[in-house]
């Protein structure tokens, strides 16, 4: 296609999964001969930005701007925005993160990039009725792209989302990348194990995925690969302990670098209440480590296709689980590409190419 002006807004690249694929696509979009340029809204990076890809910070988000948060002061930020979007004379602007700010814009070709499952996120009723009434102030008559089906499903069938326009679209991998960090020196335990990874906090369940492990009668030791806030890993140790498993229980800590970890995995397993779509499943895949998971909303039930199907069992179900870890650990299924073609930046780039055509 010919090629178009693809603007990125985000508050910052401090963080893990959306500033992550957020880049992944600026890059792959600037490959295939477009002029991408991401602009933050304060200046805190720690992605490494990839070659091609410009960010210019707009210094929005500041000591002042968190202390008169008003829609004024928002209508200021965006208006900022909007000056510089049309001085780049972007054909497309996506925004991610920062939508309390971009709702006041009115660029014709804008789309909100909605990266988790809003719905699943509260079960406190107040808290759900606030959360759904903002995205429909925030989105309802807006373009809206959402990280996966079952993201999208949520927001016109559970929240009542009516947008001028929703489109699913996953986030675009490439498997090169992985497969060289995987690569890299790691103090990966020696021998087989299972491993989970994600942030110690109670959405990721790991009270769940101890219990049913222990239930599943598997020797393989378990990694679990993360850090948390607070005391959340002490009170992971804690539950570790009392369940008698601190001899098969590993936490490495940390690891900036975490895909050696995954690459020699015997399978990966994911317990998590909620996702959008879980980039841990994902990348897995294309390390050929294959997957166990919880069908929590959104996303695992569209990554573990085919063979894989076998290896999804209810949220609840904690027995199915425990069944579904011991069946991966006594016969680990083969990765091949057609689990993780869908991903590939070749089968989804070409669908935020469509964004441009959309104005």
């Amino acid at each position: 296609m010919t090629p178009k002006r693809f603007a990125f807004v985000i508050a910052d690249l401090y963080g893990g999964g959306a500033e992550k694929s957020l880049l992944y696509t600026a890059a792959g979009l600037h490959q295939r001969g477009h002029t991408v340029k991401v602009f933050i809204l304060r200046d805190r990076i720690e992605q490494p930005i990839p070659d091609g890809v410009t960010v210019e910070n707009l210094a929005l988000i500041n000591r002042f701007s968190k202390m008169f948060s008003t829609p004024l002061v928002e209508k200021w930020q965006a208006a900022r925005i909007a000056r510089t979007l049309d001085d780049f004379a972007a054909d497309v602007v996506l925004s991610c993160s920062c939508d309390k700010i971009t709702r006041h814009l009115r660029h014709p070709n804008l789309w909100f990039w909605i990266k988790s499952d809003i719905s699943a996120k509260f079960s406190d009723p107040d808290q759900r009725a606030k959360a759904f009434a903002k995205v429909h102030r925030f989105y309802t008559g807006r373009n809206v792209v959402a990280v996966s089906q079952g993201v999208k499903d949520n927001l016109l069938d559970v929240i009542g989302l009516r947008p001028a326009e929703i489109r699913a679209i996953y986030n675009p991998y490439e498997r090169e990348p992985f497969l060289r960090l995987a690569e890299e020196p790691a103090p990966v335990p020696e021998g087989e194990y299972l491993i989970n990874v994600g942030t110690y906090e109670p959405r990721k369940r790991h009270d769940r995925l101890l219990r049913a492990y222990k239930a599943s009668g598997v020797t393989t030791p378990l990694v679990l690969l993360g850090k948390g806030k607070g005391d959340e890993e002490a009170r992971l140790r804690k539950m570790i302990e009392d369940m008698g498993l601190a001899e098969r229980v590993i936490l490495p800590g940390y690891q900036t670098n975490p895909y050696p970890f995954i690459r020699h995995a015997k399978a990966l397993i994911l317990t998590s209440d909620a996702e959008g779509l879980p980039r841990a499943l994902i990348e897995s895949l294309l390390l050929g480590t294959p997957v166990v998971s919880v069908d929590c909303p959104s996303g695992p039930r569209e990554i573990l296709a085919g063979e894989l199907a076998d290896f999804l069992v209810p949220r609840e179900d904690e027995a199915a689980l425990a069944d579904a870890i011991a069946r991966m650990d006594a016969a680990p299924i083969t990765v091949t590409e057609a689990h993780y073609r869908p991903f590939l930046k070749e089968t989804v780039l070409p669908q935020f190419e469509a964004l441009a055509r959309s104005a």
